[in-house]
């Protein structure tokens, strides 16, 4: 039987380029957004799309539907759509993100650190300032959730001359990490770090996991920095810390809404670096998750589902 791919993306021409020539025996159909697809999806066997891009509303008329290859490595929100059916393989794009988001993480840390935002409200206001520079030298970071970018990131921290605390819910041997804690130990944790790096998957045990007990026991001049997912930081309690001068200052990639609202206290923060979410994303995107999406639709046309790689555990409904 052919099988209808669907590549539900603004990307989705750059994907169906690579990869139309390599299986013929795939009819390919590719949109950038839901509404584009909406007649397409009702016959789509395989679907390449990231979670977030659609809701209950679309996945309901997948009646056809099979496998779903998340672009990303986040499936919290597809394992979390009512309407997908329980027999629907998830396949993730774990394992791809090291580069960028080890990269973002440090250009949050140096931002905070030397205060480049003050720079840039300066150099706007002709202002010539000077003062003393925080060096990410021999400061201790601290990376909660150890995963493919951790292990990136604990690297690069290294060439900076950093200690690196790992905090997990397994303890193991990791190339660049100096001390692991386990989850429970995180506010011991917290308590010694100059940053303190949120990279854990969110679920419903790391609901703001990183909660008013966290934040209270870092340093008065730490840094807390959140690239994984909003809901797993206690946005309130983050920002009566701010305001009470608790901690230094937050590096944000993600957050509990997005897009942000117009009227966030974030915004009017200058204690706070704001990203738009930009810390999964690349400008060569299509070419890193390319190898995983290759070999997951070989695997599956040949009837090795089994040998699939990023399978995503469901709890049967």
């Amino acid at each position: 039987m052919e099988k209808k791919l669907l590549i539900l993306n603004p990307f989705a021409e750059r994907y169906r380029a690579r990869l139309e020539p390599q299986f013929p025996e795939v009819t390919f159909h590719s949109a950038l957004d839901p509404n584009e697809a909406s007649d397409i999806i009702k016959e789509t066997h395989i679907l390449f799309a990231i979670g977030h891009a659609f809701g209950d509303d679309f996945i309901k008329d997948a009646s056809e539907l099979e496998w779903i290859q998340s672009l990303i490595s986040g499936t919290d929100t597809l394992v979390a759509l009512k309407t997908l059916k329980k027999e629907v393989l998830i396949t993730s794009g774990r394992g791809i993100h090291g580069p960028q988001m080890s990269e973002m993480a440090f250009l949050h840390m140096l931002n905070l650190a030397r205060g480049y935002p003050r720079m840039l409200r300066n150099q706007d206001q002709r202002v010539w300032e000077r003062w003393p520079q925080s060096l990410l030298y021999q400061k201790t970071v601290g990376i909660l959730g150890i995963g493919v970018i951790a292990e990136e990131l604990a690297r690069k921290c290294k060439a900076f001359n950093m200690t690196v605390y790992g905090i997990s819910s397994t303890v193991r041997e990791v190339e660049g990490i100096d001390r692991f804690f386990r989850r429970e130990q995180l506010p011991e944790a917290a308590a010694m770090v100059d940053f303190l790096i949120i990279l854990v998957p969110y679920s419903p045990e790391t609901d703001k996991i990183v909660n008013e007990k966290v934040i209270s026991a870092m340093k008065p001049s730490a840094y807390l920095i959140n690239l994984a997912r909003g809901g797993v930081l206690d946005e309130d309690a983050l920002i009566e810390a701010l305001k009470a001068g608790k901690i230094a200052g937050a590096g944000l990639d993600v957050y509990s809404e997005e897009p942000l609202p117009e009227n966030h206290p974030f915004w009017g923060m200058k204690n706070v670096m704001m990203t738009p979410k930009l810390g999964g994303m690349s400008d060569i995107y299509p070419e890193q998750v390319m190898p995983i999406l290759e070999k997951n639709l070989r695997y599956f046309l040949d009837g090795n589902r089994h040998k699939m790689i990023n399978i995503v555990e469901r709890r049967r409904k």
